[in-house]
């Protein structure tokens, strides 16, 4: 429920810092993030006591992905994170909390995987409380603005309500392309503007299943010795 464990023998040296976050999730390989966001994450991540943030998106606009890097920025700051996926701690939410403490930046990602439910919404409200006092710098994020997340405790969407609020929008087709280019890119691929119009007329449109796609076409072109064109889009999809 924190960051991803190191290596587990003893004498084996500790995975770098911030390299144990998936390396393409980090603040500079995002794309399209509103006005100022990236700037407010990085002192999250990096300067005590900085304003709390709330971060609301739908589902695939790239919640993950900034707080996974505000834990890597903050590791690589030398601070001590956390990351805590809520759907994992759903229903003992207090236990989760409770391991946290001690960490310098916390990041709890999805908050409405606990609305609704009261004993982990007060424990919530419980551990914001304790982690302000504390001078813990918190990032939330969630599907809703704290007013339509579905919170029974009405002290809870107050506190929630008081933090920095910053709001994902779905990339249009101008930054599906830019994100498309930055991955393949990353992966040392050619993929031509023609081969990106192609992929985007005909397959799903949200991020997680364009990178995943992008993926296999790293795999099976580097299989095949091919480079990444409409013919070979084609065929691998008519596979598929």
């Amino acid at each position: 429920m924190t960051q991803p464990p190191g290596p587990s023998h003893g004498v084996t040296p500790q995975l770098p810092l911030a390299l144990r976050y998936p390396p393409e999730q980090r603040f500079e390989s995002f794309i399209a993030a509103p006005h100022g966001a990236l700037a407010q994450l990085q002192a999250l991540a990096g300067q005590s006591h900085a304003d709390w943030i709330y971060l609301a998106g739908a589902a695939r606009t790239g919640k993950t992905h900034l707080a996974l890097a505000l834990c890597a920025a903050a590791e690589q700051a030398g601070l001590r994170v956390a990351y805590l996926p809520m759907a994992a701690a759903s229903g003992r939410l207090r236990d989760a909390l409770d391991a946290l403490e001690g960490n310098d930046v916390i990041a709890l990602d999805g908050l409405e995987a606990i609305a609704g439910q009261r004993e982990d919404e007060i424990a919530l409200f419980d551990f914001h409380n304790r982690a302000r006092a504390a001078g813990i710098n918190v990032l939330y994020t969630a599907r809703e603005v704290p007013d339509g997340l579905g919170l029974s405790l009405p002290d809870l969407r107050s506190r929630l309500s008081q933090c920095t609020r910053l709001v994902l929008q779905p990339l249009d087709d101008d930054g599906r392309r830019a994100l498309l280019r930055d991955r393949a890119q990353r992966r040392g691929l050619v993929l031509e503007d023609a081969a990106i119009d192609w992929l985007l007329a005909r397959t799903d449109r949200d991020l997680g299943s364009l990178v995943a796609l992008l993926d296999r076409l790293d795999r099976e072109s580097l299989a095949a010795q091919r480079r990444i064109t409409v013919p070979f889009l084609r065929s691998v999809l008519d596979a598929r």
